[in-house]
């Protein structure tokens, strides 16, 4: 049987009243009727310390507005706003008309203090996750901290991270998808001493680039079609059979609505926009100069990985990824960058002429989702309207040269010292901890469990530190109606930063595993990393703070469906 592409199968479907094409409408000021979050409605939480005198204070606030985005009406949209209390005025970089940001510039050993304010509407409990700082457990942004409207969260910390490029959004159970889709994201910058001296282009020179998608509808307001209340009868379906009934027909066995359907498909694989927004702004130019640039580029997608590569062939320069500089450049002919996942990249200009224009693209690539046995429906992910595919080839931001200059700055040759650890001081060195990533009916699951608020199973219990080594398993689903190749994960683990250690692939689906595997970047330190369908990775990190923390994958809508797990760390 000749494979079918989501937009064809879409097509079928809806003819059959199965899904909708180009899905409903959500204002950025409302949520879905049938969300339901599990997060607990607080009001107000903790207090200034007494002893905590911060070098650099905050007012931080999740607000709603609108922005231009696209020609025509504004976007309603949710976004952080904020303010320096105490410190250095350039501390904070807010971006006009954008609902992307704010920039926050700290450097190693500052003390900090952020004073939280949820403005968001009813209904829309939150709290900001600090994506690859190591905190303890209470300045972390567990989705057990997230506060109601009108409430308010004191955040206080000493900067320790490597000197990198990180990033805070929104951590609610069940309610982070929107909330990011929505607009809430921005990045935290963090610089010392040996970055400083390193050489690497700065001022103008130094651009962060936010890759995203997303979806309009013809009054320019978000589209995100995603509930998760649309999966409450689906996660328990654990038969074909079952999960065929439960997809196909509601509990007194009539047919699903065609925007359920269409919203029972976004929660369970991943949201995919039609268009790509760079820095929040579509059809993304960025003008340069002939010389050398430091690009910081985050993947900011609620669900879409994007295989990286300029469009002329150039080899990319990769100089850091997730937790900061690597210890030399590497080249790759690609880059592939899952969601939550930063890389950053030295791209020498000099050679080119003013005029010149050359494009920054996602290459082609087969991501493994499959339905009903790979037999028809391919590619059955989350669809809004005309959205490309999972690994379709599409376009980022085009790069053109209209400034002439001489350069002198040279790519180095050293740029940081990694001090990766030791896998002698593993304690379970040749007994690695296993999460196997698996599909159950419509629940994705880690170890066979689904996300529990205050759970910690004796399994998810590690000792203060020491070193360990965790093997994360992305099975294939063999008998599953839904991808029973799986999907891919890109995993995420709070608390800690990481080094990866072995990458393998088991023989069912190596193919995939082919088409990306020169595009990972594992010299340095990590957060979040990418894994493809049947591939098995270990990686190698410390336990410096006490709590409970999770781990989960980043795709937002996998997390929200359950792929989330606490791990608790005891002296």
């Amino acid at each position: 049987m000749s494979k079918v592409t989501r937009r064809q199968a879409l097509k079928l479907a809806s003819s059959a009243s199965l899904m909708l094409m180009g899905g409903a409408t959500l204002g950025a000021c409302s949520a879905p009727p049938t969300m339901k979050s599990q997060t607990p409605d607080v009001v107000s939480t903790n207090a200034k310390s007494s002893t905590f005198v911060p070098d650099l204070e905050i007012d931080l606030q999740a607000v709603q507005d609108e922005v231009p985005i696209l020609s025509g009406s504004k976007t309603q949209v949710w976004r952080y706003s904020a303010q320096v209390v105490k410190g250095a005025a350039n501390s904070v970089i807010a971006l006009p008309d954008n609902y992307l940001g704010p920039i926050i510039k700290t450097r190693i050993g500052q003390k900090i203090r952020v004073n939280f304010t949820n403005e968001l509407p009813e209904g829309q409990p939150t709290i900001v996750h600090w994506h690859g700082l190591v905190l303890p457990e209470d300045m972390d942004g567990h989705p057990r901290y997230a506060i109601a409207p009108g409430g308010t969260y004191m955040y206080e910390f000493e900067m320790k991270n490597r000197a990198g490029t990180y990033w805070f959004h929104p951590h609610p159970h069940e309610l982070t998808p929107l909330q990011v889709n929505n607009g809430l994201a921005g990045l935290f910058l963090v610089s010392n001493e040996e970055e400083s001296s390193a050489g690497l282009p700065s001022g103008e020179q130094d651009i962060p680039l936010i890759i995203q998608d997303r979806t309009f509808d013809a009054n320019n307001q978000f589209v995100y079609n995603v509930s998760m209340g649309d999966m409450g009868s689906m996660t328990n379906q654990n038969s074909m059979g079952n999960g065929m009934g439960g997809m196909m027909g509601s509990s007194d066995g009539g047919m699903m609505g065609t925007q359920g359907t269409q919203n029972m498909m976004s929660s369970f694989m991943g949201f995919l926009g039609e268009r790509i927004l760079v820095n929040g702004k579509s059809d993304f130019t960025l003008p340069v100069a002939t010389r050398a640039y430091r690009l910081r580029l985050l993947n900011g997608s609620n669900s879409r990985l994007y295989k990286l590569a300029w469009s002329d062939g150039t080899p990319m320069t990769v100089i850091a990824t997730d937790g900061g500089l690597l210890e030399r450049p590497v080249t790759r002919s690609f880059v592939m960058l899952a969601p939550g996942e930063r890389v950053e990249l030295w791209v020498d200009f000099s050679g080119r002429k003013v005029g010149d224009e050359f494009g920054l693209n996602s290459l082609a690539f087969e991501s493994g989702e499959t339905m009903m046995g790979g037999g028809g429906m391919d590619t059955m992910g989350m669809v809004s309207g005309n959205a490309p595919a999972l690994g379709a080839s599409m376009p980022i931001l085009t790069v053109r040269v209209i400034t002439q200059v001489s350069e002198t700055l040279k790519l180095p040759t050293q740029l940081s010292r990694v001090n990766r650890i030791n896998i002698a001081d593993a304690v379970n060195a040749t007994s690695p901890r296993q999460f196997r990533l698996t599909l159950n009916g419509m629940q994705w699951l880690i170890n066979g469990r689904t996300f529990e608020m205050d759970a910690v199973a004796s399994d998810e219990v590690v000792k203060l530190g020491t070193a360990e080594v965790w093997e994360f398993i992305n099975e294939i689903n063999p008998g599953q109606m839904m991808d029973p190749n799986g999907m891919p994960h890109p995993f995420h683990i709070h608390g800690v930063q990481f080094n990866v250690i072995e990458r393998r692939v088991l023989p069912d689906l190596k193919r995939l595993w082919n088409d990306v595997r020169d595009g990972y970047v594992d010299d340095g330190w990590k957060d979040t990393l990418l894994l493809m369908p049947s591939e098995k990775v270990k990686v190698l990190m410390r336990f410096t703070n006490t709590g409970t923390f999770i781990f989960h994958c980043h795709n937002l809508e996998h997390e929200s469906q359950g792929m989330m797990r606490n791990y608790q760390v005891r002296a």
